[in-house]
């Protein structure tokens, strides 16, 4: 099963669950806003997101990525607009038979979320300055 949500408010993690027999491995994912962008401090980041397109995309990369790794259910919510910094802009639970095939499987989904969903940040300065927020690493 796959479940995607963009969503503009504080995100409630989807619970664990200890009725999962099958799968050994539950992995759990939480981005966070961190406190410095290009070296300077910021006080939140700002998302946006390509209005329908976005959350397409999103569940088509969770598709492809349940489709090539043998994973049971990809659960992922992605935030938009204000988020302060050390709060949970991305979350995603993945749930596999053994460990490997998650971790692969969620590196492959979060990179090419980061390639392909249309959601753009920005950096708000303490100033209040804002700044493209670039991710560098996939």
């Amino acid at each position: 099963m796959v479940i995607v949500e963009i969503i503009d408010r504080p995100i409630d993690p989807f619970p664990s669950d200890d009725g999962r027999l099958e799968q050994g491995s539950e992995l759990i994912f939480n981005g966070r806003v961190r406190s410095k962008e290009n070296g300077q401090e910021i006080k939140e980041l700002e998302y946006e997101q390509y209005e329908g397109m976005a959350e397409s995309e999103l569940k088509r990369i969770a598709i492809e990525t349940a489709n090539i790794y043998p994973i049971s259910d990809l659960f992922c919510k992605h935030r938009v607009g204000t988020v302060a910094v050390g709060e949970t802009s991305l979350h995603v639970v993945i749930w596999s038979k053994h460990r490997n095939e998650g971790l692969e499987a969620i590196t492959f989904f979060i990179s090419e979320l980061k390639k392909r969903v249309p959601i753009w940040k920005w950096a708000i300065l303490k100033d209040g300055t804002k700044i493209p927020s670039e991710c560098r690493y996939h």
